[in-house]
């Protein structure tokens, strides 16, 4: 009885750690999307302020 409480217990912290892996994955993740996000803006408002940007019919 008490080493079924004590694998289950080394269980619950096995999980406990893998999850907490995962959710520092997770915020990494969401910023790197936020990151490149912001990038894309910029990168399309510099594109805009330039001339580059072209509507589908200036492209035909």
């Amino acid at each position: 009885m008490k080493e079924e409480k004590m694998n289950l217990r080394l269980d619950m912290d096995a999980q406990k750690l893998e999850i907490e892996k995962l959710r520092k994955g997770k915020n990494k993740t969401e910023k790197d999307l936020d990151s490149l996000k912001t990038d894309y803006k910029r990168l399309h408002c510099s594109m805009k302020a330039t001339g580059l940007v072209k509507t589908s019919e200036q492209w035909c």
